[in-house]
C-alpha cells in the first residue's frame, strides 16, 4: 500500500539489519518491545508477526478453553472474533454504542453466563472504548479483558494510553495503520505470566530458559523478523507526527462536511483523544452506500463500506448453533459507514476534492 509513510531515516534502518547479518530473533526486536511498552505504559512488550497472531496469544494466555463464551462487538475486522474461534471459545454478540461504534459495555451483563471467561472489547477506527466500564464489570464479575488495539495505537482514555487496559492489547502494523512494518503486531501486558507465556507461543512453545530444541508448550512460529522490528523502531520515533498529520486531514474533512446535512462526521467524546486508523463517515437519508460508493468511483475515488457485521459472515453461520446475535445498531451502522481516501500525507486539495464530489453527489 503506496501510503504508508516511509522515510530514508526507515529504509537506512532496514539496511543496517540486512548489513548485520542478524535477521531475526535480535536486538531490533528487544528495541521494539521495550518502545512499545513504554509508549503505552506497560512493562512487557512482545512483538509477533501480525495482529492477529497477537490476539490469538493473548487469547490463550488468559486462559481461554474449548466451550469458554466470550462476550465481544460484531462490528469489527474479523480477526477480532477469529481467534476466539481459535481458542474453540464461542463469541457472544452484543450491539455497540451508535456514536463511537464501540462495544455497548451497559449490554455486557445481560450477556453473561456460567460459562463466561472474558469481554474482547475493540478500539473501533481509533476510538477508545469505555474501557472503566468495561474493567468495573469485569473486575466484579471476575472475567478476564482482552483489548484489540490495533486500530487505535497513540489514542489516550480520561489521559492514559491505549495499551493500559486490560489483561493485555494487541497493536497490529499492516500498512493503513498509523506505523506500519509491512506486517507485524505487538502485544502489551502488565501481566509476568500473560507476558511469558505469549513469549513462549510465538516462538514454537520455547520457554525463556529452554535450549533450541526443547519445547515446553505447544506453540506457533509467531516471531516478527528484524527488518520489520527494525522499521517499527523507527517509525515509531515519528508517532506523535503522524498522529498529527493524520489528525489534520480529519480535521479538514470534519471542517468541510460540517454543513452536509446527508453526512455524520466521526464523534470523539470529551475524555478521549482519537487517534485516526480511517476516516468513516455515517450516510444519513435515504441515499444507500452502494450508489454513493459507485458515483465516486466513477469519478475515480475509491471509497469502502466499514464494517460487515462478523456475525453475518457466511462462515460464521455453524458457530452461531442457531443462536441470532440482537445487534440492531450494529445492522443499522453497518449498512450506513462509509471509508473516505485518508493517509498520513493526504493534500488539502484532496480532501477538498473528495468531499466535493461527495456533496455534489449527496444533493442532486
Amino acid at each position: 500500500m503506496a501510503n504508508a509513510e516511509v522515510t530514508e531515516e526507515d529504509i537506512a534502518a532496514v539496511v543496517d539489519v540486512m548489513r548485520s547479518g542478524r535477521l531475526t530473533m535480535g536486538l531490533q526486536t528487544e528495541e521494539f518491545e521495550r518502545a512499545m511498552a513504554e509508549r503505552c505504559g506497560a512493562r512487557y512488550g512482545i512483538a509477533v508477526n501480525s495482529g492477529t497472531a497477537g490476539l490469538h496469544l493473548l487469547a490463550l494466555a488468559t486462559g481461554l478453553k474449548p466451550g469458554d463464551e466470550v462476550i465481544t462487538t460484531s462490528f469489527s475486522f474479523v480477526a477480532s472474533t477469529n481467534i476466539i474461534l481459535y481458542a474453540g471459545a464461542i463469541p457472544v454478540f452484543i450491539d455497540i454504542e451508535p456514536d463511537t461504534y464501540c462495544i455497548d459495555p451497559t449490554l455486557i451483563e445481560t450477556a453473561i453466563t456460567p460459562r463466561t471467561k472474558a469481554i474482547l472489547a475493540v478500539d473501533v477506527f481509533g476510538h477508545p472504548a469505555d474501557w472503566d466500564a468495561i474493567l468495573e464489570i469485569a473486575q466484579r464479575r471476575n472475567l478476564r479483558v482482552i483489548a484489540d488495539t490495533c486500530e487505535s495505537l497513540g489514542a489516550r482514555y480520561k489521559g492514559r494510553p491505549v495499551g493500559s487496559f486490560g489483561d493485555g492489547s494487541v497493536f497490529a502494523f499492516f500498512p493503513n495503520k498509523q506505523i506500519t512494518t509491512g506486517e507485524g503486531g505487538m502485544i502489551v501486558t502488565d501481566d509476568e505470566q500473560v507476558a511469558r507465556t505469549c513469549k513462549a507461543l510465538r516462538n514454537q512453545g520455547r520457554d525463556a530458559d529452554s535450549s533450541w530444541l526443547a519445547h515446553a508448550h505447544l506453540g506457533y512460529n509467531y516471531r516478527i523478523d528484524e527488518l520489520s522490528a527494525a522499521l517499527g523502531v523507527s517509525q515509531l520515533r515519528r508517532l506523535d507526527s503522524i498522529m498529527a498529520k493524520r489528525k489534520q486531514v480529519a480535521d479538514t474533512y470534519n471542517a468541510l462536511l460540517s454543513q452536509e446535512s446527508s453526512v455524520r462526521t466521526p464523534r470523539e467524546k470529551d475524555h478521549v483523544n482519537v487517534s485516526y486508523f480511517v476516516y468513516v463517515i455515517e450516510l444519513q437519508g435515504s441515499h444507500t452506500r452502494e450508489e454513493v460508493m459507485q458515483k465516486l468511483e466513477e469519478r475515480g475515488i475509491p471509497s469502502r463500506g466499514y464494517f460487515a457485521p462478523i456475525h453475518t459472515q457466511p462462515y460464521m453461520r455453524p458457530f452461531l448453533r442457531g443462536r441470532e446475535p440482537h445487534c440492531p445498531q450494529t445492522e443499522r451502522i453497518a449498512q450506513r459507514t462509509l471509508a473516505l481516501p485518508f493517509h498520513t500525507n493526504m493534500p488539502t486539495a484532496d480532501v477538498e476534492f473528495v468531499v466535493s464530489a461527495l456533496h455534489d453527489i449527496l444533493n442532486r
